[in-house]
Order: C-alpha cells, then structure tokens, then sequence
C-alpha cells in the first residue's frame, strides 16, 4: 500500500484564520415573513415607522391621578381620589381629570389626560367610589411613556444583525410584517469511499452505512445552512472532481468527506488542486489531522476526514464558525468559559493540538472521546478544550478554558463557571 506524506502541517488557528479569510459571504437576499425570521441575518437597516408606546400607559393594573395631589401624603393622612371611570388597553378616558379624581386602569391603558402617574391595587384603600393613596407618588410611577420603548426613526436593526426573539418583536410591533434577509449558505455533502453505502438499503461484504452526511447535515443546519446530501463516490479521482466540480456550481461550500489523507485511495489531495488554490492540507491536531482546504472562485472545497468522530471534532472549531462567516452570522459558534475536569484527560501530543469533547455539568467537565472511528465518539459533548501542543496530561481538578457549544449541536444539560 502506498502512502504519500503530508506536506508542512499548520497550526489550528492558521487553518481557521484561511478559511474564514477566503470565505465569501452570501450576497443572495431574500424576504421572509417575520415568523420565519428567526436566527437570520438582516440584510437591511430598519428604523420605526412608529413610536412605540404610541402614548403613555399603565405598565400595571391599579389608579392614574396627577402626582401633585399626593404630596405629602402618608399612611395616617392619605391623599383621598374619587374613581371616575375605567381604562382598559383597548378603551380610553375621554375627558381630562381634576385634582382629585382617579380612574381604574389597567395594565397597557392608555394613561387619561390630566393624569402623569399611578399605583397599583394592592397600595391603596378603596370604599365605595374613593380610594385612599398612602404616600407621595412620584411623577412617571408604573407608567411607560410614549417613545419609552422605541421612537420613530430609531434603528431597530441593522444590516448583517442576527434576528433574535425580541428583535423580532421589536419589528413586529413598528408593524412590519416581513424582512430582508440574507439566503441560507448552501452547502453539498459529498461522501467518498468504495465501502460506503446509504442507510436504508442492505448491507453487502464489508460495506457499512455513511452517516457524516447526516452528523455534518446536522451542524449545518444548527448554523442556519442548507445541506445537499450526495450519495456516496467511489474511489476514483475522476468521478471526485466530477462531483466537486458540479457541487461547486450548485452550492457556497464543498465539504468532501473521506480519502483527505495520505493513503493510496486518498484523492482529494490529488483532486482539489485541480479545481482550485489548496490553502492547506494537514492540520497540527488530533483528531482532524487529515483535513485539506481549497479555494475556487471565491468558494471553498474542504475534505474532511472520513472517519465519523474526527469529521464531527473538525466540524466543532473549523466548519461552525465557517458556516457562521458564509450566512453573515456574527461569533464562532459556541461561547468562552471555564470548567473543572472530572477525570484526566487523553494525553497530550508534543507537536499536536488536542481537541478534548467534554459533557460539561454543574461546573464538572466529562471527558468524552471512544475514538475518532467510532460513530458514537461524541455522544452527550456540549463543550471541548483545546489543548496545546506540549502540554501536560490534563489532571482531574485541573480547570480548563472551555468552548461551551450551544443547542441542538450541545445537548447536555448543565452550568459552566464563566470566566
């Protein structure tokens, strides 16, 4: 069996900085009701068409009157006000109130004319149509004024923002309806490997299931991209560069899956310079070492390693935030923070960095690892540290920096001390 060798293996944050420096955004736009908004990014700025509040209003249930009228007043000498009327959020109060009247209103009721603060039910005494106020209620007092929220005009959010929940309400209640968005990256699966076949059909000699279409399909999709699964490829450089060729075409990003290493049926190392800049080919970690990147006009072809755990591992600290840079999402994908580790960890490499999958719970980091051939290598991980080249075994205890990843991708329930 021949075996060519790699060339000059790069550090980590090399290998992230290329792709994400050759990575073009997606300049396709498109609008989407507000409902299907959610974790898009925004390819417009919008401002308020309206102030919101339009008026001022109750913020809870209870009595509006002018402020003034309570001065001085105390528990043994309350201000007294006659309840005049009622304010619901759909129903006003016509006429402007006197100095000693109040009117019942509720929580988003327009505020009447006259009136400039509030209290709230259980703060007063009420006997028949006069309620008692026990203190001084200053001036704004559970009240929301106009504009409180957003004024017209206002910037409620700007090109390339991701639309978070509030956001979308936000724009929802300046009464827009719809968004300008930026497409979803596409990204083409392409699996290779003479054994492999797709799940749901039998099993023949030493064939086995594909699955990286499904575990990369799956990140893909937490990252707010759209995956193009392709059947299987033999090991036959033609039919690869075929296949890139045509994904390229269809597609932001080209993630080859298997024959990325050094092997005698490993042709992506053979093919992508043919189809493109090869930015590397060979990374200074483990699991993930055989990992190759390309550049072709302006989109990349990257080949992953075919085994499952360690395409999964790549897909964790290389392809989130890659997906992430394609669909003008801001942050890599998983958020900073500390753990202790329950248990030693794998030990280190001299010339490697380490990638060590945790399932982070109550403060405590699990190592998680059975492999880099095993499907199920990273069952229960919702974190992972990177560890440095000649560092020493990780010692249980020990407190690690940890890249806490976020749900679906990490599912384990638990805290994490920041910091």
């Amino acid at each position: 069996m021949e075996m060519r060798p790699f060339g000059k293996l790069i550090p980590v944050d090399v290998a992230v900085r290329r792709v994400l420096a050759a990575a073009r955004p997606v300049a396709v736009q498109e609008e989407v009701p507000l409902t299907e908004s959610l974790g898009r990014a925004s390819a417009e700025t919008y401002r308020a068409s309206v102030s919101v509040p339009r008026f001022a209003r109750a913020t809870w249930d209870g009595y509006a009157f002018r402020s003034a009228s309570s001065v001085g007043a105390t528990t043994h000498q309350p201000a007294r006000f006659r309840v005049v009327g009622e304010v619901f959020a759909d129903r006003g109060f016509a006429r402007r109130l006197r100095t000693d009247e109040a009117v019942a209103i509720a929580a988003g009721g327009r505020l009447p004319p006259g009136a400039d603060t509030m209290v709230i039910f259980e703060e007063v005494e009420k006997s028949g149509q006069e309620v008692s106020v026990p203190r001084f209620v200053r001036v704004g007092e559970r009240i929301a004024a106009r504009g409180a929220d957003f004024r017209r005009g206002q910037v409620l959010v700007r090109r390339g923002d991701a639309l978070d929940p509030a956001t979308v309400g936000a724009l929802g209640a300046a009464g827009r309806t719809h968004v300008r968005v930026f497409a979803r990256p596409v990204v083409s699966l392409l699996p290779n490997g003479n054994e492999l076949v797709v799940p749901g059909k039998p099993l023949r000699g030493d064939q086995i299931y594909e699955t990286n279409n499904l575990t990369l399909g799956a990140i893909i999709h937490a990252n707010g991209g759209i995956s193009l699964p392709h059947p299987p490829l033999p090991d036959d450089p033609d039919q690869i560069e075929v296949a890139v060729r045509e994904a390229l075409a269809r597609s932001d990003l080209v993630l080859l899956t298997g024959g990325s290493s050094v092997g005698e049926h490993d042709y992506a190392p053979e093919v992508l310079p043919r189809v493109g800049r090869v930015l590397f080919h060979g990374i200074a970690v483990r699991p993930g070492k055989p990992t190759i990147a390309a550049e072709s006009r302006g989109r990349l072809v990257i080949g992953m390693p075919g085994h499952p755990t360690s395409s999964l591992s790549n897909s964790f600290w290389l392809l989130s935030p890659l997906l992430r840079r394609l669909g003008h999402l801001v942050g890599p994908g998983w958020t900073e923070g500390t753990c202790r580790l329950a248990r030693a960890g794998d030990h280190p490499s001299r010339d490697l960095s380490v990638v060590l999958p945790l399932s982070v719970a109550d403060g405590w980091g699990y190592p998680v690892y059975h492999g880099s051939h095993a499907v199920t290598g990273l069952r229960g991980v919702n974190a992972f540290a990177m560890i440095p080249p000649g560092s020493r075994t990780p010692r249980r205890g020990q407190r690690v920096a940890v890249h806490l990843l976020p749900e679906p991708i990490g599912t384990v329930p638990g805290s994490i001390h920041r910091g």
